[in-house]
């Protein structure tokens, strides 16, 4: 399973008590109403329960207009089969926890790799019979059965989403379901981990004509780095790489010199998004792809537009910093931009994103 950026629990939460200022809070009967409202399980019967019921009520009133006894007694094992069944699935259902493990990034229109872990957390009691079901935005969920889940054990299972567009967006969340133990009803959860994700803007693969473009006329920025060119001497550190001391320099100082490289920067670039419009989507794309094109290489990336700036720099840490200002930006009012601030001074080479 991927790296995971994060990961969300949830069980049955802890309530808190409202302010004493509130004469309502310490009522039970408003605790109760509140329940009722939004029950922790709802029941629905299968096709089969539906029989069983009507069965049971047809039966009721043929033994009250009878008085037959054999109809008061099968009226009677019926009923006690549904309050067993009850009682059972109840049991099959509690103490259970799920963990969400999310990716670290989320491309729109890429497949993403979640996974959760579901914990029965009993410390004697099995569950049988459960569906996980993984809520879609549209379509049918996807169902992952687990037979048996013993007392102390987990199941972990993964799912592939797409999710169709940038910012932030919230999961539909996962339900808890079992039929245990004679189908005769459909016991469900809440519906829990509905987290809220970033998702960064759609990357592909950078035109030709651009990747041309952007290899002419590069201004090399000096700063220390695992370039193969000298940058400066300086006096031996402990830790310092052996291979790198400078002898000669080392035997006219009487002390140890080691050379500091210069870092391969002719791929340093500063993006800037212009304009706001139809456009707008197909621009963060291609931005975002540019991101990863060039910190992937080992270049260093500056973002800027009105309103957003990302400093330069270099990495896994900073890119995820560029795309999630990709992810989340939104054009200024018309009349409202401002003009971007610009780096440190160093000479970038400069892409401009037409966003209109």
């Amino acid at each position: 399973m991927p790296r995971r950026a994060g990961s969300a629990t949830a069980a049955l939460p802890a309530v808190t008590p409202a302010p004493s200022s509130s004469r309502f809070a310490d009522r039970p009967g408003w605790a109760r109403l509140a329940r009722l409202v939004r029950p922790r399980r709802t029941i629905r019967p299968t096709r089969e329960g539906w029989w069983l019921l009507l069965a049971a009520v047809g039966l009721g009133f043929a033994a009250m207009n009878t008085g037959n006894n054999l109809l008061y007694l099968l009226v009677s094992m019926l009923l006690g089969l549904i309050v067993v069944s009850g009682l059972l699935s109840e049991r099959s259902m509690r103490g259970l926890t799920i963990t969400l493990q999310t990716p670290e990034e989320i491309f729109a229109n890429r497949p993403a790799l979640f996974g959760a872990t579901v914990v029965n957390r009993k410390p004697w009691a099995a569950s049988y019979s459960l569906t996980l079901e993984i809520l879609r935005p549209a379509g049918v969920p996807r169902l992952v059965y687990v037979p048996r889940l013993a007392p102390g054990q987990d199941h972990v299972f993964s799912w592939e989403e797409t999710l169709p567009r940038r910012g932030r967006q919230r999961l539909p969340g996962i339900r808890i379901t079992t039929l245990f133990p004679f189908g005769l009803f459909l016991k469900a959860g809440r519906v829990v981990l509905q987290s809220e994700v970033i998702v960064y803007p759609a990357a592909a693969a950078i035109p030709a004509a651009l990747l041309a473009e952007m290899g002419a006329g590069a201004a090399p920025a000096r700063r220390r780095g695992r370039g193969s060119d000298l940058y400066s001497l300086r006096e031996y550190r402990w830790g310092d790489d052996p291979r790198l001391i400078h002898w000669r320099s080392t035997a006219k100082v009487g002390a140890l010199v080691v050379r500091e490289l210069e870092a391969d920067a002719t791929m340093d670039t500063r993006i800037v998004l212009e304009g706001a419009g139809a456009r707008l989507e197909a621009g963060l794309s291609l931005a975002a792809s540019l991101v990863t094109h060039l910190i992937g290489s080992g270049a260093a990336v500056e973002l800027a537009a009105p309103g957003v700036w990302v400093p330069l720099g270099a990495g896994r840490p900073h890119e995820r910093r560029l795309l999630t200002a990709l992810a989340l930006y939104e054009p200024a009012p018309a009349g409202g931009e401002v003009s971007p601030p610009r780096s440190s001074g160093l000479p970038l080479r400069e892409v401009r994103v037409a966003l209109a």
